[in-house]
């Protein structure tokens, strides 16, 4: 099938899933440990207070680098690496949901928007404990923590990895009950789906303006792996915001989304909505041109064996 712009796209029932979804978490591993610092950055931006500590993202790369080191970026990753079981939740929910909204309309931004946003509701239902968790190990800096948990150490020793997991997971669970690993999932909700409704109509459209600029011969793989960063950073923008407001709620153990939005505009102003969001699209960037890149490669190299000689890209 393609778009009105002649660039091809690969449908769910073209792919060999086995071979799809292996492809696919050997992709995403990779994506994830390239872009994890950047995500424990922007996090920390988000949950401190005006710039008491770092002043931007370079700063804080550079201040995380010198005073914890290399492993300093990284804290919380292993938790985080549960959450590739949500993004293959959510390639399937999008690729299935694009399916069955072709029944009724054909349209490629109607399908990219409910398809996002369902893809998103699922994802995010598995991914919020996993964040909670890995969020507060972000939190944990050389002898104190920004967050509300301190990972405590044993007879003057610093918790080893698992350790310091298990330590947060108690904190959480004796401070909140099984509600605390779900704290912010309404934020989450309202940050993420509107996040992805809104970044697939962005990349079909670009790709598709794109496509009418240049010339036919351009390769369609090329105006994708522009088309995704655009996207990113556009609904990157126009997100950030309840972004903030989710960070906040899920490290200091806020209950009101309205009331956190509130004490951070009488706080920090208006530019509080802004907190990380350099960090979000320098983040963003390039793992959105290796997701893109690589999901679109990874779906050329899933294609159903008797299909590959009739695609031409």
């Amino acid at each position: 099938m393609e778009d009105k712009r002649n660039i091809p796209i690969i449908e769910w029932e073209h792919l060999d899933k086995r071979k799809f979804y292996v492809l696919g978490i050997c992709m995403t591993m990779m994506i994830r440990v390239s872009v994890y610092p950047f995500t424990l950055i922007r996090t920390r931006l988000q949950v401190q207070k005006g710039k008491s500590l770092y002043k931007g993202t370079l700063d804080a790369f550079v201040k995380i680098l010198r005073t914890e080191g290399a492993a300093g970026l990284y804290r919380g990753f292993l938790v985080n690496t549960f959450t590739l079981i949500s993004g293959q939740c959510y390639v399937t929910t999008y690729e299935l949901t694009r399916k069955y909204v072709a029944r009724y309309n054909n349209n490629n931004a109607v399908k990219s928007l409910v398809a996002g946003g369902s893809a998103s509701l699922v994802a995010q239902s598995i991914t919020v404990p996993i964040d909670v968790v890995s969020q507060h190990l972000m939190m944990q800096r050389k002898g104190e923590s920004m967050g509300r948990f301190k990972v405590q150490s044993q007879d003057g020793k610093r918790l080893l990895v698992f350790g310091q997991t298990k330590d947060i997971i108690v904190q959480i669970f004796k401070a909140d009950g099984f509600r605390g690993f779900y704290r912010g999932y309404v934020a989450s909700l309202l940050t993420y789906i509107p996040n992805s409704a809104v970044w697939w109509p962005f990349y079909h459209f670009y790709a598709e303006q794109l496509s009418s600029l240049t010339p036919k011969d351009c390769p369609h793989l090329l105006l994708q792996a522009i088309s995704g960063p655009l996207a990113a950073a556009t609904a990157s923008t126009l997100t950030n915001p309840m972004d903030v407001v989710r960070a906040r709620v899920q490290v200091e153990g806020k209950s009101s989304i309205i009331l956190t939005f509130k004490q951070l505009i009488a706080e920090e102003g208006p530019w509080g909505l802004t907190k990380g969001l350099s960090a979000r699209i320098i983040s963003a960037t390039p793992s959105t041109i290796v997701i893109v890149v690589g999901y679109e490669t990874l779906k050329k190299l899933s294609l159903r064996p008797e299909l590959v000689d009739s695609r031409h890209w």
